[in-house]
C-alpha cells in the first residue's frame, strides 16, 4: 500500500506552528509589564534581545518642551531601560501618584506599544498603552463593583449637515427599568477627537458611574457627539471606513457645527426620557469642544443653564465666518441677561491657551458676567480634562 507522506508532514508542520505560537504566547505571559508594586512604583519590561537601546516614554515622566501643530507644548519625557541577561529590558519608576497614565516604548528609535499590555487607547492617530495607579481621584477612573450605566453608539439624522451621524450616549444605571426623566450633559471633544474620545480617553462612563454611586452627581444622560462636521462617524466607524485620523479637519471651527447643534438636541429629546428645559441642560467641552461650548451656549442663549469650558480654545480664527460668530458681545450679553446657574472655566497653568483664557476672563469681568474659575497644574492634557469632568459633573442639576 502506498503511504501518504503528506498527512504526517502536515501534522508536523501544524505541531511546529502550534508549538511556536504557544511558546510566543507563554513567553509574553511570563513578562509582566507594567507591574504596579505595593509602594505604587511601576516596573516596565519588554523582551528585545537584539535591541541596542530601549526607552519608555509616558506622562508619568517629567515633561519636556516639544513643537506641535498648535505651537510649543509640554510633552512626555523619556527614560532608558536596562537590559538583563535574558534579553528582557527593565525600568522601574519612583512611587507614582494616583492617576491613569499612558506610555509606549522606543526600541532602537522605533516607537511601539507594549506587547505584554493589551490595554490601549487612541488619541488622534497615536495608540498608547495605559495603566491606573489607584487611590484618590484615580479611583473614579476604575470600573468598580457598583451599578453601571449603558454606553450606546447611535445614529441620528442631521438635516443641518445633510447626513446621518454617529453619536455616543451614556445613560445612567437603572435608566432602562425606570420611567424617570433625566437631565442631559452634552460633552464635546477637542481637535482630532470624535465621538469615541470622551468615552475612551476621558473615562466618562467610569467617572459617571462612580460619582452617581457615591451620591456626588445626579443621575444624568451624557451625550458625546462628533464635532467634525465632514465626518458621519469616527475613523473606522463611519462610511469612509479605515483611514488615518487627522488633528485638524476642515470646517470644525467655522460655525457649521454650532449652527447645526439643534439637530443633536432634537434627536436626544425625541429619543430619550429627558427633562427638556434649560434648567436640565448642560454643555461642556475640552479645547476645541470648549470653543464650541462657548459659541453654542451664546448662539442659543436661553438653552443651557450650565456651561463648562475645559482648556477652551479661545482664539481668533480666519475661517470663523459663519453667522454663529456675528454679534459676539451682544449675544454673550443676552446669555448673561437670560440668566444661568453655572459658567465654569478651568485651565492648567502651563496650558498654551492659558493667556487666551485669562483674556476672556478679563472680558467677562468687564461686562460683569458671573463665572467660576479653576486653575490647575499641568497643561493641555487628558489628565486635566478627566479631573475637570469629575469636578464639573457634581455641580450640575442641583
Amino acid at each position: 500500500m502506498k503511504k501518504n507522506l503528506f498527512l504526517p508532514l502536515l501534522f508536523l508542520m501544524a505541531f511546529g506552528f502550534s508549538s511556536y505560537a504557544q511558546e510566543a504566547l507563554f513567553r509574553a505571559q511570563n513578562i509582566i509589564s507594567p507591574e504596579i508594586l505595593s509602594d505604587n512604583s511601576v516596573t516596565f519590561r519588554i523582551h528585545a534581545p537584539n535591541a541596542k537601546a530601549v526607552q519608555v516614554t509616558g506622562d508619568f515622566l517629567p515633561t519636556v518642551k516639544m513643537e506641535t501643530p498648535m505651537g510649543e507644548m509640554d510633552g512626555p519625557g523619556k527614560a532608558n531601560l536596562t537590559k538583563g541577561e535574558n534579553g528582557v529590558w527593565e525600568f522601574k519608576t519612583q512611587s507614582l501618584g494616583p492617576e491613569l497614565y499612558n506610555y509606549s516604548f522606543i526600541v532602537d528609535g522605533f516607537s511601539t506599544t507594549d506587547p505584554s499590555n493589551p490595554f490601549l487607547i487612541r488619541d488622534v492617530a497615536s495608540a498608547t498603552n495605559i495603566f491606573i495607579v489607584g487611590g484618590g481621584h484615580a479611583d473614579l477612573f476604575k470600573t468598580n463593583d457598583i451599578p453601571h450605566g449603558t454606553v450606546a453608539r447611535r445614529w441620528y439624522d442631521s438635516p443641518g449637515l445633510g447626513m446621518d451621524r454617529r453619536i455616543t450616549i451614556y445613560t445612567p444605571p437603572g435608566y432602562e427599568n425606570s420611567t424617570e426623566k433625566y437631565p442631559v450633559l452634552y460633552l464635546l471633544h477637542g481637535a482630532g477627537g470624535d465621538e469615541e474620545a470622551w468615552i475612551a480617553l476621558g473615562r466618562t462612563a467610569q467617572i459617571m458611574d462612580n460619582l452617581i454611586a457615591e451620591g456626588k452627581a445626579k443621575p444624568m444622560i451624557v451625550v458625546m457627539p462628533n464635532g467634525n462636521v465632514i465626518q458621519d462617524g469616527a475613523p473606522g466607524e463611519g462610511s469612509k471606513n479605515f483611514y488615518k485620523p487627522q488633528f485638524m479637519i476642515p470646517k470644525t471651527m467655522d460655525g457649521t457645527y454650532e449652527g447645526a447643534f439643534e439637530d443633536i438636541i432634537q434627536f436626544v429629546e425625541s429619543s430619550y426620557r429627558v427633562k427638556a428645559n434649560k434648567a436640565n441642560r448642560a454643555i461642556a467641552g475640552l479645547s476645541m469642544g470648549g470653543y464650541h461650548t462657548l459659541h453654542i451656549s451664546r448662539y442659543y442663549p436661553n438653552t443651557f443653564d450650565y456651561m463648562g469650558l475645559f482648556s477652551a480654545a479661545i482664539m481668533p480664527r480666519e475661517d470663523a465666518t459663519g453667522k454663529v460668530y456675528n454679534d459676539f458681545d451682544a449675544t454673550l450679553k443676552a446669555q448673561m441677561d437670560n440668566g444661568y446657574k453655572l459658567y465654569w472655566i478651568a485651565i492648567g497653568k502651563t496650558d498654551f491657551l492659558y493667556d487666551a483664557n485669562k483674556e476672556y476672563i478679563a472680558k467677562l469681568d468687564a461686562m460683569k458676567m458671573p463665572y467660576e474659575y479653576v486653575e490647575s497644574e499641568g497643561g493641555h492634557i487628558w489628565r486635566n480634562w478627566r479631573i475637570y469632568l469629575s469636578q464639573f459633573a457634581p455641580r450640575l442639576f442641583n
